[in-house]
């Protein structure tokens, strides 16, 4: 797959000069509602015998557009969402950058400068997808205009009670702690992806060792609190089963001033990882992070959330 980084005004070497289908969005999750929008595109593809393209913006336009609820975390980093979208056999993806400069171009000239003059002959996305300065642009307008490419739009994606698939609602889900909800919206387990770093080691001292992760972007964090994860090793392509804290151990710390860290207890598990390029999939919650009495009292509660992190994973397919 070909990566094509573009800063608005684009410039001519940055179109393709093959015909293509384009899925547009910004994607971040790749979860089950974007699956649909990025299906259809390749199917398209394949019917109008186009190569397939992708069309991502980084940073989230909320950083120019909304600076007072920006959104700098995210579910998939630009380098994660690329990776899968590759993943999909896409032939190109171009990665736009969102800058005040780009949010002032016309929906006019995004479609000419970014789809016809693109060799762009058909456009995938959600029926809510907008673009162009204020965001006058859409996809019902595309579909109303009589432009040199095909408009497809995929309509809105439900889970139960007709609640619609957004990456908003799976951060919500994230932040509440509700791991089921949003590993059933993204159609597989939130990952985040890290690397094992030295820590206090304190773990090791109370017979708990653990792998200090310290995430390789800037991924939106579980609420605090116990869970029940998976971790891949990604050198030895191997997964272990584990009990894992994201918070700022209170038991230790003054939270006000503390840093959070991603701790996990691998079980049956004794070996140095440190330096270890690692993925943590988070599968369930167990209970929310407290400081206790004492250390006894930690030690005990720990017992308690590793064998319940053991039954609630037993029933995971792996």
């Amino acid at each position: 797959m070909e990566v094509i980084e573009i800063t608005h005004p684009i410039k001519s070497k940055q179109f393709v000069n093959e015909n293509i289908a384009l899925a547009i969005g910004f994607f971040d999750g790749i979860h089950l509602g974007h699956q649909q929008v990025l299906k259809k595109m390749i199917k398209v593809a394949k019917d109008k015998h186009l190569k397939k393209a992708v069309m991502t913006f980084d940073p989230h336009p909320s950083v120019v557009l909304n600076p007072e609820k920006k959104r700098t975390t995210y579910l998939t980093p630009i380098a994660d969402k690329i990776e899968a979208i590759e993943k999909l056999g896409v032939d190109y993806c171009f990665v736009v950058n969102f800058s005040s400069t780009f949010a002032d171009v016309s929906a006019d000239d995004f479609i000419d400068q970014y789809f016809i003059q693109n060799h762009v002959k058909a456009v995938i996305a959600g029926y809510d997808f907008s673009f162009g300065k204020y965001g006058k642009g859409n996809m019902a307008s595309l579909q109303e205009n009589d432009y040199p490419f095909d408009v497809f739009v995929v309509s809105k994606q439900t889970l139960h009670e007709d609640e619609k698939i957004s990456t908003t609602n799976i951060r919500t889900s994230l932040e509440l702690g509700e791991i089921e909800a949003c590993n059933l919206a993204l159609g597989r387990p939130y990952v985040i992806k890290g690397m094992v770093v030295q820590g206090e080691k304190r773990g090791r001292t109370i017979g708990f060792p653990t792998a200090n992760v310290e995430p390789s972007d800037d991924y939106v964090l579980p609420r605090k609190g116990v869970y029940a994860v998976t971790l891949l090793i990604k050198s030895r392509d191997k997964s272990y089963k584990g009990v894992c804290n994201v918070g700022v151990k209170p038991t230790f710390h003054d939270p006000s001033v503390s840093q959070i860290s991603i701790e996990v207890n691998i079980f049956d598990f004794e070996e140095s990882i440190y330096g270890e390029r690692v993925e943590v999939y988070w599968h369930h919650f167990i209970r929310p992070e407290q400081k206790f009495d004492g250390i006894d009292a930690l030690v005990n509660q720990i017992k308690q959330d590793k064998e319940e992190a053991k039954a609630l994973l037993s029933l995971e397919r792996t």
